[in-house]
């Protein structure tokens, strides 16, 4: 076994640097980021619920939806007609809370962000 010479994922060697790139791009866009924290507080929600909280059409909101489940970070569930989506898992919801974080520390000019009180 190869146990031993396998190279942890946060190695700057690793292999899944390059789809951590990937996962970062996906997130890139504010839609998608809207879309991973309206799915945090409502846990599921059909595309138009969702294109009226991030304030965009529904073709469009379909278009982001797509991508984050082709990224398998979100997931769908058939009820009747309608298609609820979810988070997949906490994850790339963690990845946006924290890009949050640094984007608070960014403006802070010198103060303590939001997220330290």
């Amino acid at each position: 076994m190869n146990a031993d010479t396998k190279i942890c994922g946060t190695d700057p060697s690793s292999e899944y640097v390059d789809l951590a790139a990937e996962v970062l791009g996906i997130l890139s866009d504010p839609t998608r980021i809207r879309i991973v924290l309206a799915l945090r507080q409502a846990d599921e929600l059909p595309v138009n619920a969702l294109a009226e909280i991030v304030d965009k059409k529904p073709s469009g909101v379909s278009q982001h939806l797509a991508r984050l489940r082709m990224a398998r970070m979100v997931t769908t569930r058939q009820e009747g007609t309608s298609v609820l989506y979810r988070l997949t898992d906490e994850h790339a919801l963690a990845v946006v809370i924290e890009a949050i974080k640094q984007a608070e520390h960014a403006v802070a000019n010198g103060q303590i962000p939001p997220h330290h009180h």
